[in-house]
């Protein structure tokens, strides 16, 4: 017996289908097959009652006073095998037969009332009396154009119903071991189907617990296989996030305990009071500072929340690219002095580059693609700011000469939780921070580093088209840069 559930349904349904089919056949079938011998035995009769009335027309002179004494020749001269002739005049009686059996009654079926009327004729019935099946053909003898006599054949279809019951018979069998076999069949495909899905389910059930170290085990095919690879990836990725999320933890832990720790130990310090004005001014310039990193480092976090939950809202206006990487040259120069790094920018410069976008997001993903590039880059070195245009975009190429990134790392530095170096700082979300928001400006950031060589990070933006005004509730005054703003810069530092 099979359990309730996918299986029985695929069996039933394959049962059904097939019996049905099976039934259709079998029943055309045996029409057909029906319809064929009763034709053929139709036909052979209806040939055969024709020459006989041709023969009739043609050969026998008819004379009215002996016309009954050649009868029984007409008997022996149209007898057929295993049918009985019988010669019937207009009103159905049956004046001889080739059985000599006397018919008390005048034969009133079809055949003969429509022979009557001059043509041949077939009846399917009972024969009265015997109440046995037979098919009957009847054809007028004509002389001289008029219908003198009836001829009549009269066989039985016992002996063809009984092999067409016998063929029916078979075709049952048939059926019936046709259909055990697609039962057979049909339960060895539902088996296939459903152990894989109970597999399938058992571990779902188990992730669904927590268990994330559970797999689906097997080769499967098709659907069932892609669902199952789906699900160990699913449980793979979850358990990658999992460990990135006590990783993320771990490390905004420590960046936010440091400042902390800055924070309260100077605030006890000078609330103890007795220092002079210079100490006190260095204590609350560090209390000042690691409030800033604090402040950072929660604007981040709100930055990328607002990000996931897609309610990060721009303000888009037109922004020179140009003059916006002069800003953030002048914004990151002191960081770059210390390690004496000299940033250079280079292209199209002399002409503005316009992009349609928000200026202070834009200024986000530059400051920190090029504040990674100081942090990472060896002293003494250079780094390049090279703004590049084509006829529907502009590509902005931040490049260094630091230690690089390997490989490995190099395909996962966007994902979002992820440091190439945890005691570095920072939460591991500021390239995955700006790479949504480089989509969001339906632009593309692409990266390209080897280990000790340096690493070069491309920005592609497209250009505000000729002719754009950017929105009326954003306006060019307050998004983009100009030298009012940022002052003179030069274009290298």
């Amino acid at each position: 017996m099979i359990k309730k559930g996918i299986g029985r349904q695929i069996v039933m349904h394959y049962f059904i289908v097939v019996f049905v089919t099976l039934l259709l056949v079998e029943v055309i079938f045996m029409f057909a097959i029906r319809s064929y011998y009763y034709n053929s035995i139709s036909t052979h009769l209806e040939n055969y009652a024709a020459w006989a009335s041709d023969y009739f027309q043609k050969y026998v002179k008819q004379n009215e006073d002996d016309e009954l004494s050649y009868l029984p020749d007409m008997i022996q001269t149209f007898k057929l095998v295993n049918t009985e002739v019988e010669i019937v005049n207009g009103d159905g009686v049956v004046l001889t037969n080739s059985t000599d059996f006397q018919v008390d009654k005048p034969v009133q079926t079809s055949d003969v009332l429509q022979a009557k009327a001059g043509s041949i004729s077939k009846w399917i019935g009972r024969q009265p009396g015997t109440g046995e099946l037979v098919m009957a053909v009847s054809s007028p003898l004509k002389v001289n154009g008029t219908n003198k006599f009836i001829i009549r054949y009269v066989t039985s279809l016992e002996l063809v119903n009984e092999k067409l019951l016998n063929i029916t018979l078979l075709a049952i069998v048939i059926g019936l071991v046709v259909l055990a076999v697609v039962l057979l069949f049909s339960m060895g495909l539902a088996n296939s189907i459903v152990k894989p899905i109970n597999n399938i389910q058992a571990v779902s059930s188990q992730m669904a617990k927590g268990d994330f170290d559970v797999r689906v085990k097997g080769d499967y095919a098709y659907e069932l296989g892609e669902l199952a690879a789906t699900l160990n990836f699913m449980a793979q990725e979850i358990v990658r996030s999992n460990q990135i999320k006590d990783d993320f933890i771990s490390s905004i832990s420590h960046e936010l305990r440091t400042p902390l720790t800055g924070i309260k130990g100077w605030s006890e310090t000078l609330t103890m009071g007795g220092f002079d004005k210079e100490e006190t001014e260095i204590g609350m310039k560090i209390i000042s500072k690691e409030t800033d990193r604090l402040i950072g480092l929660v604007e981040e976090m709100l930055d990328f929340s607002k990000l996931q939950q897609n309610e990060m809202k721009l303000v888009i206006g037109s922004v020179n690219i140009t003059e916006l990487l002069q800003e953030i040259m002048l914004n990151v120069w002191a960081k770059a002095e210390q390690k004496q790094i000299h940033l250079k920018l280079e292209g199209e410069t002399e002409q503005p580059v316009m992009v349609s976008g928000d200026a202070n997001r834009l200024k986000q993903v530059f400051l920190n693609i090029v504040d990674n590039a100081i942090k990472f880059s060896h002293e003494n070195s250079i780094i390049y700011l090279v703004v590049s245009k084509g006829d529907e975009s502009a590509t902005i190429s931040v490049k260094d000469t630091g230690i690089g990134i390997s490989e490995e790392n190099l395909r996962r530095v966007k994902d979002r939780f992820f440091q190439v170096n945890h005691q570095g700082g920072g939460t591991g979300l500021g390239l995955a921070i700006t790479q949504q928001l480089v989509e969001l400006h339906k632009g593309t950031i692409n990266m390209e580093s080897e280990l000790g060589t340096g690493t070069t990070v491309q920005v592609t933006l497209p250009l505000m088209k000729a002719g754009a005004e950017p929105p009326a509730d954003s306006g060019d005054a307050g998004n983009s840069f100009s030298d009012e703003e940022t002052g003179p810069v030069s274009k290298d530092l």
